[in-house]
């Protein structure tokens, strides 16, 4: 796979590919931050890097922009190979954390800097229009310091966009703003990407914003990627641990295959017969680990009439915590350890701490995992 994208960023035949990294590695001295990464995102996606600290996707975007020049591989952007070009002769800009505005300009000069240095004829014409783009076309004249964080994000987003790269690169780019201007930024930042139709990569460690904003998503760990998708086909099922517990929250649960049922599996958890579709699972025989998200959990009592045909593990409360709109309990499973699940609010409580509870949910809700997996990557299990 990596051979033939890298073939075709030689070739220049990856047209209809905003970028495509072809088994790029990036080592220094003795550390490899990118480890023989491909990646193919069409031209005209939003593209997201996800992942912790110290997983490769920085040193993964400061590659494409040119900054950082890959050990090995090719990297392919509008169906060029640029993987030797400088930065400025890439068609790249990038969106950064700190915005980078200059201070003593205004801002609709701050938006033209970059045409008036091609020497575009149409400069400011053509900045006041970005700045319509983000809704800042009456702050033209302030300087980037009478602006709010939100709107001096916005600004830098004109400056980039303005330029028409082929690939806008955000390196957390919402980072320094508050959780609601964050929201309200995520839902603007699609809505500009979906207008303009320019490839979006963004990097990002928050998983609600990657989930919010990306077409497709890919989960770095250790500079690789673990899996890439679409959002919602990442957060239902996970192929490994580490994105289970990264992406969300996720009960893991170890197991052995005790059943094939046909389109099913049946596993034995703690001397409790647990089912999962063989669809959803990456392994089907021996030792497998079972998972299952915490909202897909119901909590009832043990005096509580319950669905036969639903998974189920008995426990105790060892904590509940109320979160406003849900609380979230804490059930410690014989065999097992701590579950977690949320429970809506509606007026009465279904479980106190100390009480013995039934914890049930639907076999399709389950996914199976590799028995070898370590169930604390990614993440701290409740």
């Amino acid at each position: 796979m990596a051979l033939q994208a890298e073939e075709a960023v030689r070739n220049g035949t990856a047209e209809g590919h905003g970028l495509v990294l072809a088994g790029v590695t990036k080592r220094f001295a003795d550390f490899t931050a990118v480890d023989d990464l491909s990646l193919t995102v069409p031209a005209g996606s939003f593209f997201a890097l996800l992942g912790p600290s110290g997983c490769g996707k920085t040193t993964t975007l400061r590659m494409v922009a040119g900054l950082e020049q890959p050990t090995s591989g090719t990297i392919g952007i509008g169906g060029r190979d640029v993987t030797a070009l400088p930065p400025y002769r890439r068609q790249v800009n990038t969106v950064f954390q700190s915005y980078a505005l200059f201070p003593h300009m205004s801002v609709l000069d701050n938006v033209a800097f970059g045409l008036k240095q091609r020497r575009v004829r149409d400069a400011r014409a053509q900045a006041k229009a970005a700045l319509a783009m983000v809704e800042l076309e009456h702050l033209g004249a302030r300087k980037p310091a009478q602006l709010s964080g939100g709107q001096q994000q916005r600004v830098a987003l004109a400056r980039a966009l303005v330029n028409r790269p082929a690939v806008l690169l955000l390196d957390e780019p919402l980072g320094a703003l508050d959780m609601k201007l964050r929201r309200q930024m995520q839902v603007e930042l699609k809505a500009i990407q979906t207008e303009v139709g320019l490839t979006f990569i963004h990097v990002t460690h928050d998983q609600e914003e990657a989930m919010t904003m990306a077409d497709t998503v890919a989960v770095m760990n250790q500079g690789r990627v673990e899996q890439m998708g679409p959002p919602r086909q990442l957060y239902e099922l996970p192929r490994t641990a580490f994105v289970a517990n990264f992406l969300g929250r996720s009960n893991l649960m170890r197991g052995r295959v005790a059943e094939d049922l046909g389109q099913g599996l049946g596993v034995d958890v703690a001397g409790t017969r647990v089912v999962l579709p063989k669809a959803r699972a990456t392994e089907h025989h021996g030792s497998v680990v079972v998972g299952v998200r915490p909202e897909k959990v119901r909590i009832q009592r043990m005096d509580a009439p319950f669905t036969a045909t639903a998974n189920q593990l008995a426990g105790t409360v060892v904590d509940a915590s109320f979160t406003g709109v849900s609380t979230e309990y804490l059930v410690d499973i014989p065999g097992v350890g701590l579950m977690g699940t949320f429970s809506q609010n509606l007026g009465q409580d279904p479980a106190s701490p100390g009480e013995k509870v039934r914890l049930l949910w639907e076999p399709d809700y389950s996914f199976g995992l590799a028995g070898g997996e370590d169930t604390g990557a990614g993440g701290v299990r409740p």
